[in-house]
């Protein structure tokens, strides 16, 4: 969806990115705030000098209407541009702050400008950071004010005689305050939703990188528990033939070697993934290509393994769940079951599926025979995320069956063909 969204843009389609999701400095400025409002004194001295600079150009306008600029004068602009300081940490206060300055300012009789920023900016602060009504409130405070001293309180303020404003000036400062309101309750609006959106894509990641060590630890528990199972037997065999038979012990020996050595192999492939994400993998995943490797390494561990039919052509996915489930069902039977054979047999003739059966003839050698460790678990975790089905259980004969359906096009793939 969102890759859909960033094409329509670049195509010329729909709002600008940042519109969609913030600026660029959003993230940042939300990290900041979680701590502690930062002092917004950059934007403060740039507001101060434009309300300082502007009124005085306004005033040489307004030098036959309106009283001079003297130093009360300058102390009202500075004190409602000042107040911005603390805008982040007291919105509410500072939003008052400006309506009541600007108010004495202009009930003062000096002239109209750009003091109607300070309100602006304190007042929009207020409402985007949550406080509404209070924002309102001294938007009114102002109106009312201003709306008093134009056609009541003139006739005993400064300037002296000077006429009752007319009412369509109200109706220009009603607009302005409306265009306040208007604009602050969008950009809270779409503040919330960028946080909304924030907060998702946070989710996102966390949930990738916690499927991703899920997959890392089901790889790893798989290629450990099958190359240790095969040096646990093949160390026992070493050991119990050491002195009887030396060439057997020297056999076992070199297959714990080979063996040891191809498992810290693919555990490095498996860590290099952590190491550089997203980079190519140095060696290709195995699959049904190396079945009869792994009926081999069976072998060495005492188990013999006949292999039924032939594995079709698989996506990469599918192919590496296939070998990991055949690779922890004989791992089962070598720690699990008295059995020293077992059948694996492959089905793919209803073109959809690929059916695998791995059958032990048992008994078990434990109360876990059942595989209820993370070994059935990785299975059904591996076949769930293609949209695949594990069944694992004895046999109505005796001994032990996993039966696995796995799509031979997984889910995701059928989602992206169409």
């Amino acid at each position: 969806m969102a890759d859909m969204d960033e094409q329509q843009v670049r195509r010329g389609g729909g709002p600008p990115m940042w519109w969609r999701h913030g600026p660029p400095w959003w993230d940042r400025w939300e990290d900041g705030e979680e701590h502690a409002p930062r002092w917004p004194w950059r934007s403060t001295v740039l507001i101060t000098v434009f309300v300082m600079a502007g009124s005085n150009f306004a005033a040489q306008g307004q030098l036959d209407d309106r009283e001079a600029l003297d130093p009360y004068a300058r102390v009202l602009l500075f004190v409602a541009t000042g107040l911005l300081l603390w805008r982040k940490r007291y919105p509410v206060v500072v939003a008052f702050g400006t309506s009541v300055a600007a108010t004495l300012y202009l009930g003062a009789g000096y002239p109209y400008g750009p003091v109607f920023v300070a309100v602006a900016v304190a007042c929009f602060n207020a409402i985007v950071l949550g406080h509404r009504k209070a924002a309102w409130a001294a938007v009114g405070v102002f109106w009312v004010g201003h709306a008093l001293v134009a056609h009541w309180l003139y006739q005993w303020l400064p300037p002296s005689d000077d006429p009752a404003a007319p009412w369509g000036q109200e109706g220009v400062i009603a607009a302005w305050v409306a265009a306040i309101v208007a604009v602050s309750e969008l950009a809270k609006t779409r503040r919330e939703q960028w946080a909304r959106e924030r907060a998702e894509r946070a989710q996102a990641a966390r949930r990738r990188a916690d499927e991703e060590r899920l997959r890392i630890a089901r790889e790893l528990h798989d290629v450990l528990a099958h190359s240790i199972s095969v040096i646990n037997v093949q160390a026992g065999v070493g050991l119990a033939l050491l002195d009887t038979d030396p060439e057997q012990a020297r056999s076992a020996l070199t297959t714990i070697k080979a063996k040891s050595k191809e498992a810290l192999g693919e555990v490095r492939q498996v860590l290099d993934t952590l190491r550089t994400p997203g980079d190519a993998p140095r060696t290709p995943a195995p699959g049904l290509d190396r079945l009869p490797e792994l009926v081999q390494q069976a072998a060495s561990a005492g188990l013999t393994v006949e292999v039924e039919g032939e594995p079709p052509r698989l996506a990469p996915g599918t192919d590496l769940a296939a070998f990991r489930i055949i690779q922890e069902a004989l791992t089962n039977v070598v720690r699990h079951s008295e059995s020293r054979h077992a059948r694996v047999h492959l089905d793919h003739h209803d073109g959809a599926t690929l059916r695998l059966r791995i059958d032990d003839d048992g008994p078990a050698t434990g109360t876990d025979a059942g595989g209820s460790g993370n070994g059935l678990a990785g299975m059904r975790e591996r076949a769930a995320a293609l949209g695949g089905t594990i069944e694992a259980g004895p046999r109505a004969d005796g001994g032990f069956r996993v039966l696995a359906v796995l799509p031979l096009k997984a889910s995701n793939e059928v989602k992206e063909d169409r």
